[in-house]
């Protein structure tokens, strides 16, 4: 039976509409998404059967597109309605805090990298540049690194810095393990960055580190 012949309760668009997304679960949102089935399995099968294989939403993102159109009843149409779903939702977080904007709340601040970088399946470091008066420049990510760890170059850093005059950074990084506790190399890192920026005049104002679903503020925990 296919979903258009469910009761209306149970169709996942109709659902949405009557009693809003988030009473949907993952793979009634995926499969709006993904419209339609295939011969003897509704969007909604092909859905679940993902996320059992992979784990969960994350996984099935970030996972090898040639392995996932591999999957009956997934093609490149699906997949490029998953991605740009993904990516419309990582706009919308980022309309929050626009270009130009200073910066006055450190939530959305947090929020913002650390939807940057948490999906991440290894370690990326970014920083946010700023005016004199808070205002955001730009965000640049530097470097990708391994699983555990990556390598900042503090003349590239002074570099974009210098390029983009910005009198403020905000430096930050994922740990794709889901803790976001600073190490000691952190730290250190951090203390070496802000040393070197005083000497160009750039001031470190904090250093954000994304987990799965916390963030930490080396600012807030007075680290810097």
């Amino acid at each position: 039976m296919t979903i258009a012949n469910w009761p209306l309760a149970e169709r996942p668009r109709e659902k949405l509409l009557q009693h809003g997304p988030k009473n949907l679960s993952d793979a009634e949102l995926l499969a709006i998404f993904f419209c339609t089935g295939t011969r003897g399995r509704t969007a909604l099968d092909i859905a679940r059967e993902l996320l059992r294989e992979y784990g969960g939403l994350k996984k099935i993102a970030a996972a090898d597109p040639i392995l996932l159109f591999q999957k009956k009843g997934f093609g490149k149409a699906k997949y490029a309605m998953l991605k740009a779903a993904i990516e419309l939702g990582r706009r919308y977080l980022e309309e929050d805090i626009p270009l130009g904007e200073p910066l006055t709340n450190s939530h959305l601040t947090k929020r913002f990298l650390a939807n940057r970088l948490k999906d991440y399946p290894h370690e990326v470091f970014a920083c946010l540049f700023l005016d004199n008066l808070n205002r955001i420049i730009c965000y640049e990510e530097l470097c990708h690194g391994t699983i555990n760890e990556t390598n900042v170059y503090p003349r590239e850093l002074i570099k974009l810095g210098l390029k983009h005059n910005a009198a403020k950074v905000i430096l930050a990084h994922n740990h794709p393990s889901g803790n976001p506790t600073p190490s000691q190399a952190d730290q250190d890192m951090t203390q070496l960055l802000k040393q070197v920026l005083t000497v160009v005049n750039i001031q470190v104002i904090d250093h954000v580190i994304a987990g799965h679903n916390k963030t930490f503020s080396f600012a807030e925990a007075g680290l810097l």
